[in-house]
């Protein structure tokens, strides 16, 4: 991360989108400010898994519907390739499959083209604040996805994966509660940088890839109160 003015940090962003009115409007926002950096533009999923080999965002926006491959693929090259990476999906495919295929291979948030509201800039700044940006149609349905029947109990090996330490519990439980990442790292008297640390472990133990999806699985685990 760079500076800008010699004090405020700088968020590079990468971009992957083939309709051009779109990304020419995505990177006139991400250019409009002066905290992000667009590192790149790629039209086309090639153009971004040889482009992602060697520039590594700190934010990577991408679309699904790329003409050569699926967004999918760009996604989970993506995640493998620069696990810090915050990926923010931003299509016009709203369905389940669509939307629990990103979240698997690794996106942390997930908008509807047709239901932007406001500027991604806001988008791009929540993410990067641990926040996990889902337009309100894709919220309801992972909401309802991860309320759905449990299939069978898990084993007692299974169930012991799941288990969290006091002090994940104390985290997630802040969390789920609206505290900020900052201010969950204030309560616990630790870093903000040990609160990331500690919900990377919660995430694997609980086979999820966002804030958003360990609440819900915590709850529905009773993990969490």
């Amino acid at each position: 991360m760079e500076a800008a003015s010699g004090t405020a940090p700088v968020t590079r962003v990468a971009l992957v989108e083939d309709d051009r009115e779109a990304r020419a409007r995505l990177a006139a926002s991400i250019r409009s400010q002066r905290s992000l950096q667009l590192v790149a533009e790629y039209a086309t999923g090639a153009e971004a898994l040889a482009g992602l080999e060697s520039v590594a965002p700190e934010v990577l926006l991408v679309d699904l519907g790329l003409p050569d491959i699926s967004g999918l693929d760009v996604v989970r090259f993506a995640a493998s390739r620069h696990p810090d990476c915050d990926i923010l999906v931003v299509s016009i495919f709203g369905d389940e499959a669509n939307v629990l295929a990103a979240l698997e291979a690794g996106a942390r948030g997930y908008l509807l083209k047709g239901s932007l509201q406001r500027d991604i800039v806001l988008d791009i700044r929540d993410i990067r604040n641990g926040g996990s940006p889902l337009s309100p149609i894709i919220a309801r349905q992972v909401l309802k996805r991860l309320q759905a029947p449990s299939r069978e109990p898990l084993a007692a090996e299974a169930e012991a994966d799941t288990t969290l330490t006091p002090r994940e519990s104390e985290i997630l439980n802040a969390i789920s509660r609206g505290f900020s990442y900052a201010e969950t790292a204030v309560m616990l008297g630790i870093s903000v940088g040990t609160v990331h640390t500690f919900l990377k472990r919660i995430y694997r133990k609980l086979a999820v890839h966002s804030k958003t999806e360990a609440v819900f699985e915590a709850n529905r685990l009773g993990l969490i109160r």
